[in-house]
């Protein structure tokens, strides 16, 4: 297995406002962007050819990641003009791969943070003889999610939309959002025209009598595609929950980063990640949260499960929960921001401007 397409041409519009001058993977979790995770993880696996697949500020992957050496890769990329969906994307970076006919492609998604067993998944696709397989993760809820049941041999035998009541919820499997085709799969995808492999390659593969292999992996997963699941993600990735070989430094209760500084009294915990070059000032209290570069926390701050964008500032004694603060957005002292709070990127809220409750 040498070959991978990653896609991460979406334009985050759930995380807004951490998407307006940054692509979804190119967000900080852990201490670097969430791409680094996802390519070290592959390249742990014997991946060391990788395509992106690109699109929303398509200009940003190249500079950062060059061509892939540093992390032992050799990636290429391509950019759509148009964006294609993903099986567009998957048949957009096509010509780009070097795979045989019958040889297996690695493709993920950009916004999916896991513990998936990618050489287990490779076995399943050669031992089954499939044509696509598919990772599987079982969910408590599957009403969010289109559902994929599988026989007494794991191969997939329908792919139903998000079901609207109980009778349909007919499986807690779900489409993980990571693959291995069988090349020539690929080129089978309709090039030019956006597609969509979830609504479109896949159910056409199976009414065409192809075999679709499922392989239920439920070790960790979750879709960053909303600001409280990318924290959340982050701060798993610094206590170990979740699996990389790409977090800089140990994992533990905090994570700061080199040229960052943090007062002595500061409370850190939860995961929460320092970035290079924020402060954190004397008293402020943060749990689970994560801090990104060039940020100031001032003085008496309490911050739990939030996300502060690269240059804010939150004032002293501010209080935020469950929020996310755009990049270079100011928040002044004696304010009080709950849960679900998106402050957009340089706005700027005076002290004591903004409550939820008389007294803080």
């Amino acid at each position: 297995m040498t070959e991978a397409i990653l896609l991460v041409g979406g334009k985050g519009t759930r995380l807004r406002p951490l998407t307006v001058h940054t692509p979804k993977p190119m967000v900080r979790a852990a201490g670097v962007p969430f791409l680094t995770h996802q390519l070290a993880r592959a390249r742990a696996a014997g991946v060391d050819h990788i395509v992106l697949a690109t699109s929303y500020l398509a200009e940003v992957f190249e500079p950062y990641f060059g061509d892939g050496s540093a992390l032992g890769l050799h990636l290429e990329y391509v950019t759509e003009d148009e964006p294609l969906g993903t099986g567009g994307a998957i048949r957009n970076v096509a010509s780009r791969l070097h795979s045989a006919p019958d040889d297996p492609v690695l493709i993920f998604n950009g916004d999916i943070l896991t513990g998936l067993d990618i050489r287990t998944l490779i076995h399943t696709h050669e031992t089954t003889s499939a044509d696509v397989s598919l990772h599987l993760t079982k969910v408590t809820d599957p009403r969010a999610y289109g559902l994929v049941p599988t026989d007494d041999t794991g191969r997939v035998t329908a792919f139903l939309e998000k079901p609207q009541t109980p009778e349909e919820i007919v499986t807690d499997q779900i489409n993980a959002g990571a693959y291995v085709f069988r090349r020539s799969v690929i080129d089978t995808i309709p090039a030019g025209r956006p597609v969509s492999v979830e609504r479109e390659t896949f159910p056409d593969l199976l009414s065409a009598g192809a075999h679709l292999q499922g392989m239920v992996d439920s070790t960790y997963w979750l879709d960053l595609g909303t600001p409280a699941a990318f924290v959340r993600g982050s701060a798993d990735l610094v206590l170990g929950r979740a699996p990389s070989p790409a977090v800089p430094g140990r994992c533990g209760d905090r994570l700061i980063l080199p040229t960052a500084r943090v007062a002595p009294d500061a409370k850190l915990t939860g995961g929460t990640v320092v970035g290079e070059g924020a402060f954190v000032a004397e008293g402020a209290r943060l749990s689970g949260s994560t801090i990104l570069p060039g940020a100031v926390i001032e003085p008496g701050a309490i911050i739990t499960d939030s996300l502060i964008g690269t240059r804010a500032r939150v004032g002293e004694r501010s209080v935020l929960t469950g929020t996310v603060i755009g990049d270079g957005a100011v928040i002044g002292a004696d304010n009080e921001l709950m849960e679900g709070a998106r402050v957009w990127c340089d706005a700027r809220i005076p002290a004591g401007a903004l409550r939820f409750s008389p007294d803080l």
